[in-house]
């Protein structure tokens, strides 16, 4: 092979580009790829820090849901010791209204009866005046009569 005049001025132009390439467009090359790289970074340091964000909001979240439901329970808790209070007073509400009622009932049972015996009374010394009025033949005088009916009732 010979190596004429064109491969050596080939050399050279070559030499003269990568020079110039060297001189003034890679620094502008370099400079692009370390903004790049700078850029790259702060976007991979921004989402692991987004991770971590994020891993302590849903330990938060767990935290508040967690609490809800031991606030929730705790007032299911109260709200039915506070209903069977509540019938536990209703209950002996009922009860002491119910012996009150059953003892009004039975004093009137009492009276009632007590009012019949003394009707019932009256009518048999009334009858038994009058049917002895007929085997007497006379009317007795209305002050006998009240006597003999007194002794009557007290004796019935």
């Amino acid at each position: 092979m010979n190596i004429n005049l064109t491969l050596i001025v080939q050399m050279v132009v070559f030499g003269l580009l990568v020079a110039a390439t060297m001189r003034w467009i890679w620094p502008h090359i370099l400079t692009a790829m370390e903004e790049r790289s700078r850029k790259i970074a702060q976007g991979l340091a921004a989402a692991e820090k987004g991770e971590q964000e994020l891993t302590e909001a849903r330990d938060k979240a767990d935290a508040i849901i967690r609490e809800a439901r031991e606030r929730a329970s705790h007032i299911i808790d109260q709200a039915q010791h506070r209903a069977n209070d509540l019938v536990e007073q209703a209950k002996g509400a009922a009860g002491s209204e119910g012996a009150r009622i059953v003892a009004a009932a039975q004093q009137q049972i009492v009276l009632d009866t007590t009012r019949a015996r003394e009707s019932l009374r009256r009518e048999v010394a009334s009858i038994a005046v009058g049917a002895a009025s007929k085997l007497l033949g006379r009317e007795i005088d209305a002050r006998t009569h009240a006597d003999l009916l007194d002794k009557l009732t007290a004796q019935i």
